[in-house]
């Protein structure tokens, strides 16, 4: 099978020729930049000193490049926007180093500015004539938003200041995608995974607005999640402006690409913590489940994509509600977080859901286990989820900086034992 048929035929839960992997498909199965730089000098695929490109700047994901895709045995490539999380484009590349000295290619409007303290600011647009909204902690590894709420006046909110971002998508930006869409069709085998704006409800990333100077309405995270307990009727009113937009660019996006994606993610949003949904199943089918199987069902309806949940955290109890949405696809399995076991998960939704990710936990063994730990967690998440298909190899969520080579090498020698 040709990569692009691997990944069609385990999401259709069948059983492929060889156990589909992705690494940096999405935002969501990608490696931070430092690591992407000690995997090629640890495979010998660069000279010391070789820049690696920051693909997501946000979450600093390193490109994962043809000649690594092939050393990894990736079967996926990403095709997204030519926008970042903080409003400027993603072109006109410019090195500039990591604090630990990591080399790297950053965008050319990429703005930033170190504290006293060590922290490093980030502006939105490559605008310093308003406050930043972005901040990597003096030691950190990635961009945390900066809440830039103004005080909330409940006589004043209005629906319309949190669907300024969900705009008909530009002519020049769909020229981008059916470019970038042939291209990866006729140059490789891979298959596509999209990432689109403005199809994700609530994603709590976005609330803050990285990417706009100004934003406006509910801004602040916490205050966010407090509305979709005090403010329902406030939140479907963004949600049913946000599903309208999104379907009129769908239709636009498919007259670009075709069927030449085969994944589309529609959620990022996380109703999952370590101990469980962050609201109830009743919650979720009232305020999310109607606009997502909205996007959802018109995907199904027009197009050949598989739909693309990414949801951390322990969510086993709105699985069924998730499937009623119309989700085929679960990302990142969070296998550690409560009531996600992998045998259950196999068992009760391996018919439902093809399981994108549970490979090995990111939060404990491949960060600070032995190579032996890595080994046999891999072994036993594929041992598991693997049969009779509906199962892409990744991590839990990307692979974090300062991750042990060692540990991300035994990793990739597992994967190879069961391709």
């Amino acid at each position: 099978m040709t990569s692009r048929e691997r990944i069609l035929t385990t999401c259709a839960h069948q059983q492929p020729d060889k156990l589909p992997v992705d690494f940096g498909g999405c935002f969501q199965a990608g490696i931070h930049v430092s690591m992407v730089y000690k995997l090629r000098q640890a495979l010998g695929l660069d000279r010391p000193g070789t820049p690696v490109k920051v693909v997501e700047i946000y979450q600093m994901l390193g490109e994962v490049a043809p000649d690594l895709q092939g050393a990894l045995g990736v079967d996926t490539v990403s095709l997204h926007g030519t926008g970042t999380m903080f409003g400027f484009p993603q072109t006109e590349f410019k090195e500039w180093g990591l604090a630990d000295g990591t080399p790297v290619l950053v965008p050319r409007d990429f703005n930033t500015q170190y504290e006293p303290n060590g922290d490093l600011l980030q502006w939105p647009c490559n605008d310093r004539s308003v406050p930043p909204s972005g901040r990597m902690p003096a030691g950190g590894h990635f961009f945390d938003a900066i809440i830039r709420q103004a005080p909330v006046d409940d006589e004043k909110l209005n629906p319309a200041d949190n669907t300024e971002e969900f705009q008909p998508v530009l002519d020049s930006e769909l020229e981008h995608y059916c470019r970038l869409a042939e291209r990866l069709t006729t140059t490789t085998d891979k298959a596509l995974f999209c990432t689109f704006g403005g199809l994700t409800f609530g994603d709590i990333a976005l609330v803050p607005a990285t990417f706009m100077p100004r934003p406006k309405g509910i801004r602040d995270v916490e205050e966010w999640y407090v509305s979709t307990a005090s403010r329902p009727d406030y939140i479907k009113a963004v949600f049913e402006v946000q599903a309208e937009v999104a379907i009129k660019n769908l239709e636009r996006l498919h007259a670009a690409i075709g069927d030449r994606a085969a994944v589309m993610q529609t959620n990022g949003t996380d109703f999952g913590t370590q101990n469980g949904p962050f609201l109830s199943t009743a919650k979720y089918r009232d305020l999310f489940l109607p606009y997502q199987k909205r996007v959802n069902g018109w995907i199904h309806r027009h197009t050949q994509w598989k739909t693309f949940m990414h949801c951390c955290g322990g969510m086993a109890p709105l699985l069924d509600a998730v499937v009623e949405a119309e989700f085929d696809i679960l990302n990142p399995v969070q296998c550690s977080a409560k009531g996600m076991d992998p045998r259950m998960l196999k068992r009760d939704y391996g018919d439902k859901l093809v399981f994108w990710g549970g490979g090995v936990d990111t939060q404990k063994t491949l960060p600070f286990g032995t190579p032996q730990e890595v080994r046999d967690q891999v072994r036993e998440r594929i041992e598991i989820f693997g049969p009779g298909g509906g199962f892409v190899f990744s991590t839990i969520h990307n692979i974090q900086a300062n991750t042990p080579i060692e540990n991300a090498l035994a990793m990739f020698e597992v994967v190879k034992e069961y391709r």
